[in-house]
């Protein structure tokens, strides 16, 4: 990631902000919620984000999301 950061000039500061799976936890079967809860809390009023986790066996999931 900090690779991609620095080669598309994203600042750190908008980047996993309050830390990955191994910071805040990996729980089995709800990997996903977390992920979009924790963004949602990040979010102010009318601002997007996106929360993405991979599926395995090379697949992934996206989702864009707006805080009204």
């Amino acid at each position: 990631a900090i690779g991609f950061m620095k080669e598309l000039g994203i600042d750190h500061n908008k980047i996993n902000v309050k830390g990955g799976a191994v910071a805040l936890g990996h729980p089995i079967g709800m990997s996903g919620i977390r992920i979009v809860t924790t963004l949602v809390h990040q979010l102010n009023p009318g601002e997007y984000g996106v929360a993405a986790i991979c599926n395995g066996g090379g697949e992934a999931t996206a989702v864009l999301v707006q805080r009204v």
